[in-house]
């Protein structure tokens, strides 16, 4: 799994690419947790390149939803599809996660 980091103003977009994993997904919640220590109030998971998720990537995104939700910070999951869209409708997330369409609507949900 590869992470990149994008910034739009004030909004830090990360693109995963790849699978989010057992293997890798601690690389996700590890990255999230060296941006809140450096004050970024703003954040979308950009999943457009990510073609597999099992449980301990859901894990993952469940601990980042609940973490920056505690916060009272801002996040926006986007561009799912395919089977990680499957794995999250099956898991009933789709509700919990903020989850857009696209990285313009992510923006905007964000900048609120």
């Amino acid at each position: 799994m590869e992470l990149r980091i994008r910034k739009n103003q004030e909004i830090y977009i990360i693109d995963v690419q790849g699978e989010l994993d057992l293997y890798n997904s601690y690389k996700l919640k590890d990255l999230l947790v060296k941006m809140l220590e450096k004050k970024i109030e703003r954040f979308i998971i950009n999943l457009d390149e990510v073609e597999y998720i099992d449980s301990s990537g859901i894990g993952a995104l469940i601990y980042i939803a609940s973490t920056i939700k505690k916060l009272n910070l801002k996040l926006a999951i986007t561009n799912i599809h395919g089977s990680v869209k499957k794995v999250i409708e099956l898991t009933k997330l789709m509700g919990y996660f903020p989850i857009t369409a696209t990285l313009d609507e992510a923006m905007k949900k964000v900048n609120v």
